[in-house]
């Protein structure tokens, strides 16, 4: 998978999930291991393994258990932008509690 851009959902799912268990074997930790370790049930982590499948809260539970904790909280904590517009409506909304939908001007944009 390494050398293209991943863009679905699921090969983003199955790259963690090879890294995951990557970074699980080169530890020596078995899955009944990480499983005792993190308090994920050992058929979510074969899921995960196998199927890139898992929820947030496991996978959540899964980074603490091999010390990636900080990894996973900072995942949106830095705002990303690719154009000019879009680093001013960052800095615009910045201090904003919550988003509003954007009004049409006409009736016809409906």
């Amino acid at each position: 998978m390494d050398g293209y851009t991943l863009t679905d959902a699921d090969d983003i799912s199955r790259k963690l999930a090879e890294d995951f268990r990557h970074r699980r074997v080169e530890r020596g930790l078995t899955r009944e291991a990480v499983a005792e370790k993190s308090g994920v049930a050992l058929a979510n982590i074969t899921r995960f393994e196998q199927k890139g499948l898992i929820s947030l809260k496991n996978l959540v539970l899964l980074a603490i258990s091999m010390n990636y904790l900080q990894e996973v909280r900072d995942i949106f904590s830095t705002p990303k932008y690719s154009t000019m517009d879009e680093l001013e409506q960052i800095r615009r909304n910045s201090s904003k509690k919550r988003a509003y939908p954007r009004k049409p001007h006409s009736y016809e944009e409906y």
